[in-house]
């Protein structure tokens, strides 16, 4: 049956002349950057964008006199709170036993969570919505300073709004779509008042790790999308059905790779010809450290062999632009949609972005298996439809678990670039 085979081209007569670089997307509403000063004692701030006001005789910029450690402790915090509050919440009765009739752990078992006490999910998101709000107003945000009040005054009034197209550039790992406007009297009670307060279910977010991405042309529409399947075939026995349920989808109508251990993910990476539109990741995410050095992401497949940014890297230093690498990047794992802030910290997700991919997405706490697999099917099976972006997608379901499933955890996956990524299907 026809194929359709990759193409490198390996002579150039045009000396790039025709060649246009990066690819050409409408402009986010609000684009944020944040960056750390040389001192290390404060954050340079500005913003821009169709939805803030013009300024006479400047950009909307102030100096934020928070250091960068205290934001990233502040960071940890929040998502430790996320894993120890939600995920690992344990139902209790008035004698400290486990309630009758609950699940052990509701909000790690179960992706719907419509049938347990409204009021249980509502404490447990007022705490953490206190925390999203005091990270982004009080440790960030919180300097009376003239120029750091009206810098929040207009941030503020932007983000009070709906729909808009957020982009923060910025390495510091700030987990954006878990931070929360400030409460309202005014706006909606309860626990839908609560979800609407979050960044995540206003607003679709990325951000850009401060980096220019690859400079590569348009992806080439196709009938059948290359696509890939990274896993850990022991990760999800709990929930096996929907871990099929994504491999199917994967599989349907797509020319389909299937990767298991470290070694052949790795001998495809080091290959030029290598040209995927999605590649998803199923397995798990942890904190790998040498000696001294800072603790740094790395995921592992079957094998259990680590795999982290510097393997990525390694493979993919020799390529240029002209190599066709620029898969958009599911990393359903751990803490893979968290950035790494330093060099000394590398970022998975940062090298995959560096080689040529349009985008990451992964999650930015220790997710439930439960959750992860269902939110991959859903994922997967809108995104390889080649009609909405990976940032509509992700915001959308971010509203539909809240809204129909009363569960949050949507809005802990967060995506690095890739907001407009959409995949090109031939019609």
């Amino acid at each position: 049956m026809p194929r359709e085979l990759p193409v490198r081209v390996v002579h150039d007569p045009s000396a790039r002349f025709t060649h246009f670089g990066h690819r050409v997307t409408r402009a986010p509403d609000l684009t944020v950057t944040l960056v750390p000063m040389a001192t290390d004692d404060a954050v340079h701030a500005q913003m821009f964008g169709g939805c803030l006001p013009e300024l006479a005789g400047g950009p909307h910029a102030a100096r934020l006199p928070v250091k960068p450690s205290v934001l990233r402790a502040a960071t940890a915090r929040l998502c430790a709170l996320w894993n120890d509050l939600l995920v690992g919440h344990e139902p209790l009765d008035d004698h400290g036993r486990p309630a009758a009739g609950r699940p052990r752990n509701p909000y790690k078992d179960l992706a719907d969570l419509s049938d347990q006490p409204e009021a249980e999910l509502t404490g447990i998101l007022e705490e953490l919505a206190l925390v999203g709000t005091g990270l982004l107003w009080d440790v960030l945000l919180g300097s009376e300073q003239r120029p750091v009040r009206l810098f929040r005054g207009y941030l503020l009034n932007a983000l009070s709004g709906r729909g808009l197209r957020l982009r923060f550039d910025s390495d510091l790992p700030v987990p954006w779509p878990m931070l929360c406007l400030p409460p309202d009297a005014a706006g909606p009670q309860g626990l839908d008042g609560l979800f609407d307060r979050y960044l995540g279910h206003r607003h679709q977010i990325e951000q850009t790790l401060g980096t220019y991405p690859m400079a590569t042309g348009p992806v080439a529409a196709r009938r059948r999308p290359t696509v890939s399947l990274n896993h850990d075939t022991t990760v999800g026995r709990r929930c096996r059905s929907q871990v099929a349920e994504v491999a199917a989808a994967l599989a349907q109508d797509t020319d389909f790779v299937e990767r298991t251990t470290r070694k052949a993910l790795l001998d495809d990476l080091a290959r030029p010809e290598l040209d995927e539109q999605l590649m998803y990741f199923w397995c798990h995410g942890y904190f790998l450290s040498h000696g001294s050095q800072p603790p740094h992401l790395a995921v592992k497949l079957t094998d259990a062999v680590h795999i982290d940014a510097r393997s990525v890297a390694e493979r993919r230093k020799a390529f240029g632009e002209s190599t066709p690498f620029q898969p958009f990047v599911f990393l359903n794992a751990c803490h893979a949609g968290l950035a790494g802030e330093t060099l000394e910290r590398p970022y998975l997700g940062r090298a995959l972005i560096e080689s040529g991919a349009q985008g990451v997405l992964g999650p930015l706490i220790e997710m439930p298996q439960v959750f992860a697999a269902e939110y991959a099917r859903v994922f997967v099976t809108r995104y390889l439809e080649g009609v909405e972006t990976a940032g509509e997608i992700a915001h959308d379901l971010a509203r539909h678990f809240a809204g129909k499933f009363r569960n949050p955890l949507g809005l802990a996956y967060a995506l690095h670039r890739g907001m407009d990524s959409r995949l090109e299907r031939a019609r």
